[in-house]
């Protein structure tokens, strides 16, 4: 095990209160990915101004609801609602401008990832995929464990969202109390999890255990071993194969070179941001 923390309380969108596991500046161990946010509350004044319509470039954001709902609209005229277990994998590509608005009342939780584009895909045509529950198959490795898979393949269950540049592992594992989950990684990928609830040891090495909102930045190696405390533990564990590019930054979009956000949010200014499809 590399590093653990704690995501930390932020602001985002109209004012929706929500806890960052990891953001900007991104560190070269979570490449490719640059973001992950945790919008969780009981409270509809927390969550409901929403995300209002803004743009992207350069970029996937991977939405995934545990609770409650979010509609979405975009450019590419794709809509509707996101529910409970349900997943929104959006490719910007070249461009792409939506809205996210979270519905109330009652607990809404969810989490977004951002995933980077190599520049050989960054003005690649934009995409919208809406992820139903009913189609998540779930794998049973071993005794007590049991896992969403949600891209990537685990024995001979495969996600239903395929066909991604940075060719993405995301899992979402539950544990019962005390459960031995271990899982195999291609050594070049960076891999991390995200606790969802409960707590586990994340390390053999390591006698402290990492609950809720607690984040597990992964070495290098092909094999992760957790150990369930006596509660059981959730988490989600995402891998990806490494860009290695240079990263320009600044707020929704994500290019290689500042020339490129330059011209990126110019051409937002102008109303040329929006590209013809292939």
């Amino acid at each position: 095990m590399s590093k653990v923390w704690r995501s930390t309380p932020t602001v985002e969108g109209a004012g929706v209160q929500l806890k960052r596991a990891f953001g900007y500046p991104p560190v070269p161990e979570l490449d490719p990915f640059l973001l992950l946010d945790d919008f969780h509350s009981n409270d509809e004044r927390d969550y409901i101004a929403g995300f209002p319509w803004h743009p992207h470039r350069g970029i996937e954001t991977i939405t995934y609801m545990l609770h409650g709902r979010v509609e979405h609209g975009d450019s590419l005229g794709t809509g509707g609602t996101i529910h409970s277990d349900e997943v929104q994998w959006m490719t910007a590509g070249s461009g792409i401008i939506h809205q996210e608005m979270p519905k109330g009342p009652g607990l809404l939780w969810g989490l977004q990832l951002w995933a980077n584009l190599p520049a050989s895909h960054k003005m690649m045509d934009p995409r919208y995929r809406d992820v139903k529950a009913d189609t998540i198959p779930v794998a049973v490795p071993s005794k007590g464990v049991k896992m969403k898979v949600i891209c990537g393949k685990v024995g001979s269950v495969e996600g239903p969202v395929r066909d991604i540049i940075t060719a993405p592992e995301y899992l979402d594992v539950t544990l019962a109390p005390n459960a031995l989950f271990s899982h195999t990684v291609e050594n070049e990928r960076n891999v991390f999890a995200y606790v969802v609830d409960g707590q586990g040891k994340f390390d053999e090495a390591d006698h402290d255990t990492v609950g809720a909102e607690g984040f597990v930045l992964f070495g290098k190696g092909d094999q992760l071993k957790v150990q369930a405390g006596g509660t059981g533990v959730r988490f989600l564990l995402i891998s990806g194969k490494p860009l290695q590019e240079p990263v320009a930054w600044h707020g929704p979009i994500v290019m290689n070179t500042e020339e490129e956000l330059r011209v990126a949010f110019e051409e937002y200014q102008r109303g040329t941001f929006i590209k013809p499809r292939a």
